[in-house]
């Protein structure tokens, strides 16, 4: 069996790969929706930008459940903590999030223009709320969150959902969103063609860059907001009690991993990089990767937040020494290594089903497609 340090750090990473996976795959589906409105202006257009994601969105959506599931099962306390302070944005996210499957099936059932419209908003809100919302959640999290842990590990105190909005996490939520219209857009540009592909070229001419400035912005007001630091040594391999430590509250604390760790300083690097590179060919019109750059900005942008934080997972303003790390959050030894066997079983079966879907639907979708099956979404 793998030693418990080595077990947290893995299932720390494994974390940090489903979200990622999850705002890159399920960012295309969040993307597109979000720019439903704005690509697509007749009703045989807003089917064809329906058909990109339809036979694949359910797909990416698994990387979302595993995420949950892994927080739940791998970091029991952070789950709780997550879902007590987070209830109703949470709530929000999900009632979009059923929003998208329900309007796909059913807004071409009826030829009627008044219900098609109604669904079609129903699908622009299922992807701008959690885009902009999670990034909402990650800028609080940044922040530190209202709560505490008493002697029993009941949770004290939490965080109202309007206490979740300020001017820090909403300009966190606006780099979300931004990220992932760029993502969608991307999609678009490669899936679609004519009219809603030339709309798609131009958004992405201006969200990479807007995502760039806005990741810079966020990092400027991080290198001078209050952030955690562990005082003395931790130890990795203890049982899991947040108690056990000393952490204090000081600004700039979140910018100390990457003095202490250089090459840390690659995820910024490559979110910063991959938004240019997304930017400049699609000022080219080279739009052959555009869908890899930015699916590099987002896999760096991410981890910079990770790799600033750790081996902080959710820091508690309210009581430093509650603080979740890595080192003190986890569950036992035994469920770490057993669920990483399951890991190894099963997510290359996911990673093949993921690659084998897109290979079967790539190509455009024609508007040719759609009108061949009036009243289905497929």
């Amino acid at each position: 069996m793998l030693d418990f340090e080595t077990l947290r750090i893995i299932w720390w990473l494994l974390l940090g790969v489903l979200l990622i996976g999850f705002a890159i795959l399920g960012g295309i589906d969040l993307g597109v929706a979000t720019l439903l409105p704005y690509v697509s202006k007749q009703d045989i257009e807003r089917r064809i930008v329906l058909n990109t994601i339809a036979p694949t969105w359910e797909g990416n959506q698994v990387w979302f459940i595993l995420g949950g599931g892994a927080i739940f099962a791998a970091w029991p306390t952070v789950y709780a903590v997550t879902f007590s302070n987070f209830y109703f944005a949470l709530l929000l996210i999900l009632i979009a999030l059923i929003l998208r499957p329900v309007g796909l099936d059913f807004r071409s059932k009826i030829e009627c223009p008044i219900w098609r419209k109604l669904w079609d908003i129903a699908i622009n809100i299922s992807g701008i709320v959690p885009s902009l919302v999670f990034g909402v959640a990650v800028g609080n999290v940044l922040q530190g969150i209202d709560f505490d842990l008493d002697e029993f590990m009941f949770i004290k105190n939490s965080t109202g959902f309007w206490a979740l909005f300020s001017p820090f996490t909403l300009l966190c939520g606006v780099t979300s969103l931004s990220m992932i219209v760029s993502q969608g857009a991307a999609f678009l540009v490669l899936k679609t063609e004519a009219d809603i592909q030339d709309r798609a070229k131009t958004i992405l001419k201006i969200t990479p860059i807007l995502t760039l400035l806005l990741f810079i912005i966020g990092g400027w007001c991080i290198s001078k907001m209050n952030g955690f630091s562990i005082i003395g040594d931790l130890a990795h391999d203890a049982s899991s009690d947040p108690h056990g430590k000393l952490v204090k509250m000081c600004p700039g604390a979140w910018l100390e991993n990457y003095s202490k760790t250089p090459w840390f300083l690659t995820a910024p690097i490559l979110g910063a990089s991959g938004a240019i590179m997304t930017w400049i060919l699609a000022l080219l019109r080279k739009y052959s990767l555009v869908i890899i750059t930015n699916s590099l900005s987002i896999l760096g942008i991410i981890s910079t937040v990770g790799l600033s934080m750790f081996p902080f997972i959710l820091p508690s303003k309210i009581n430093y020494t509650a603080s979740l790390t890595v080192w003190d959050a986890s569950s036992s030894q035994t469920s770490l290594f057993i669920m990483l066997l399951a890991v190894i079983i099963f997510m290359p079966i996911i990673l093949f089903y993921t690659s084998w879907a897109y290979k079967i639907m790539f190509g455009k979708v024609t508007e040719k497609h759609v009108k061949s099956k009036p009243h289905e979404v497929y």
